[in-house]
């Protein structure tokens, strides 16, 4: 079961707060668009999490401009333009996405308000990743408003993806670029989504090849070794050991349960489970990340151990993966029941 703890802890009023000091949280952080956008998704799903994501709605609301753009950070009470990336808004219009078909009026008619606004930028994004929230973000909305807009969307975003992998792969290489950084899996991940709401078999291989090539280079050593953000894995170079950050457990989690979803493929299910228990020990260094005492999770695991911040983007990606975990389990169940 999720343990929301140490998320309630690091929540204000106004949002979530970006970092913690060890597991006490640090106003001095200020908020981040990308936090409340993943506690938005978050608190959708989670039991009576009404308040908190009217909450982090507020704050993506508030996070916009008069010229229409999200700031990604804001501190004491004034938001900032130097931190922007493609990356957050991207997540921001996944979260909308995902909220404007909730049940709660104040959530959907906010985030169908931002969605609108937003999503035109999109088609301008440099990011990979970014298009990958965003196209993932509309292949699961549920909201009618959109029209046709939706698919002519998706299939842009869709291309586009597509079409830099053909550019940038090879026979050795079966990747998007010539570098894997962070949240990696996000982009096989949107290729699964393209494949669950168009059929494109075309999206289809490309998320299959390049997830299983992902795949071979994270779970070479039989558990989840995430690629190190001091130095990354360029082409043809070493992979980074350290340090593994806890978001990048999550994105592999979630495009792995994504293609066992699309295709059936117990292998993909079997290592979205492995993925989800790097949290708990199974990992390079056998140390949980979860801080049982706080509902915490550390911010990355270092070549020492741990780093003892318990930040929002750790316990928010541990708290999305344990959910994702729970909703397996509960449609296994389903299944079984009525077999």
């Amino acid at each position: 079961m999720p343990d929301y703890r140490h998320m309630q802890e690091m929540s204000r009023e106004n949002g979530i707060l970006q970092f913690s000091h060890l597991d006490t949280a640090d106003p001095a952080s200020g908020f981040t668009l990308d936090d409340n956008a993943r506690a938005l998704i978050l608190a959708m799903e989670m039991p009576g999490g009404y308040e908190y994501a009217v909450c982090y709605t507020s704050f993506l609301d508030q996070s916009q401009q008069k010229d229409g753009s999200w700031s990604n950070f804001m501190l004491d009470g004034h938001y900032s333009s130097l931190y922007n990336s493609d990356d957050s808004m991207g997540r921001a219009l996944l979260a909308c996405s995902l909220g404007s078909s909730s049940p709660w009026p104040e959530i959907s008619e906010k985030c169908q308000e931002m969605l609108l606004r937003n999503l035109p930028r999109a088609f301008s994004f440099q990011s990979p990743r970014a298009i990958a929230y965003t196209l993932i973000g509309l292949c699961k909305c549920q909201w009618a408003g959109l029209g046709a807009r939706q698919q002519d969307s998706i299939k842009k975003l869709g291309e586009y993806l597509i079409n830099l992998y053909q550019v940038q792969h090879s026979r050795k290489w079966l990747w998007f670029e010539d570098y894997l950084t962070y949240c990696n899996a996000i982009l096989p991940q949107a290729m699964f989504a393209l494949y669950q709401q168009t059929a494109d078999k075309k999206a289809l291989k490309i998320g299959y090849d390049s997830l299983n090539f992902l795949n071979g280079i994270l779970f070479r050593q039989g558990y989840l070794n995430i690629i190190g953000n001091d130095g990354w894995y360029f082409r043809d170079q070493e992979i980074a050991l350290f340090d593994q950050q806890p978001v990048d457990a999550a994105s592999t989690a979630f495009a792995c349960m994504e293609a066992y979803e699309s295709i059936g493929e117990i292998e993909f299910l079997e290592l979205a489970i492995l993925a989800h228990k790097w949290y708990r020990g199974h990992n390079i260094h056998g140390l949980s990340l979860y801080n049982a005492e706080t509902g915490g999770c550390y911010d990355a695991l270092t070549a020492e151990g741990v780093n003892l911040n318990q930040g929002a983007e750790a316990v928010l990606s541990l708290l999305l993966s344990d959910k994702l975990m729970e909703n397996f389990i509960g449609k296994k169940v389903d299944i079984d029941q009525s077999s």
